[in-house]
């Protein structure tokens, strides 16, 4: 067991996700939306994802954004509260709810996503608008992404503002290394706002090309974001990327790496953790389709979450965390419904 993550989560107190909470928009491909004057549209936002699985699998979970306050507001915070999110947290200021548009079966990573987040209620928080002391009682676990700094200045200083006052209470911090080229347009790269940040983070979660674009880790010069490399040669770089994460960023005592590729129409997907000087990795999982890609890697991070949380093996930890997050590519939702008895049935078990 990680026993320098699980020993900072205590069980009975809250995770606490930061983000920014929004709507997707989800229109088909040929104009149907438009015959018909339908369309679907889901909760979400990468942090929310997280704290709505977690509630799902009975973990206390906490969830800070910013909403204005209407009717149509209200009735998305009793949407969560019903789904057992503590929403005290949550900033009820501004005018506008963020949005983004992503046509059916497409991926956030690629053309398909249209975003219209610009001056929300969350893109308006500023430093000492939060009262961190309020926030983080009964919290050990904060959890957030690096969507949030890319969002605008002021809120990549709320997130350090946050990690400071965290990191004083001895909170256990995790990071996804989400990386959305389109959000980064305020005139800094990742790479000059991540570092700061990571430095304070317990457990830290992405891939290894984003961990080379956000926290400026080496990338062996030939091992682009494609298929066609060996398993072993992408493990090596997990194991190399992870040791330089742990060198650089003291405060981290874990990070995660996920794979996953285009398989035709599905997916191969299988992911690793360096943890206590030692590389876990997950079985492979093949799909010849999925439904719906959007927030998948969410599901992983809460799986992480939930383990450690609730001070699982760190093999046990991260078979739970991959199975959650190949589980949810079959659910047409921004969020996972799967139960820990339904993930617990997708693990890939293998007689050693």
């Amino acid at each position: 067991m990680s026993d320098q993550i699980s020993s900072l989560a205590k069980q009975g107190e809250k995770v606490l996700s930061f983000g920014e909470i929004l709507l997707r928009i989800c229109p088909d491909m040929d104009g149907q939306w438009l015959k018909e004057s339908k369309l679907p549209f889901y909760v979400g936002g990468a942090e929310l994802n997280v704290a709505t699985a977690l509630a799902l699998w009975n973990v206390p979970s906490a969830y800070l954004s910013a909403m204005p306050d209407n009717s149509v507001t209200r009735e998305i915070e009793d949407y969560l509260k019903v789904r057992n999110i503590d929403t005290s947290p949550m900033v009820f200021h501004g005018d506008r709810l963020g949005l983004y548009y992503l046509p059916k079966g497409k991926d956030l990573k690629n053309a398909g996503v249209i975003y219209d987040r610009a001056n929300s209620s969350y893109a308006d928080l500023k430093v000492g608008q939060i009262n961190w002391d309020e926030v983080f009682n009964g919290v050990t676990w904060f959890h957030f992404s690096a969507i949030c700094p890319a969002i605008n200045q002021s809120i990549a200083d709320v997130c350090l503002e946050a990690l400071k006052a965290a990191s004083e209470r001895n909170i256990t911090i995790s990071l996804d290394l989400n990386y959305r080229a389109k959000l980064w347009k305020y005139g800094k790269d990742p790479i000059d706002i991540l570092p700061e940040l990571a430095k304070y983070c317990t457990l830290i979660m992405g891939n290894v090309w984003a961990a080379n674009k956000m926290l400026g880790t080496a990338l062996h010069e030939d091992l682009l974001p494609t298929e066609g490399y060996a398993k072993e040669t992408l493990l090596q770089q997990a194991t190399d990327t992870a040791k330089e994460i742990l060198s650089l960023f003291p405060a981290c005592k874990a990070v995660a790496n996920t794979f996953r590729f285009d398989h035709g129409k599905g997916i191969r997907y299988y992911t690793a953790i360096y943890t206590e000087d030692q590389l876990t990795v997950s079985e492979e999982y093949v799909s010849e389709e999925i439904l719906d890609k959007v927030g998948s890697g969410d599901c992983f991070m809460a799986g992480l979450i939930y383990g450690f949380y609730n001070h699982l093996p760190v093999e046990e930890t991260l078979n739970f965390a991959t199975a959650a997050a190949y589980d949810k590519l079959y659910i047409p939702s921004d969020a996972t419904t799967s139960t820990v008895a339904d993930i617990e049935k997708r693990i890939i078990r293998h007689d050693k």
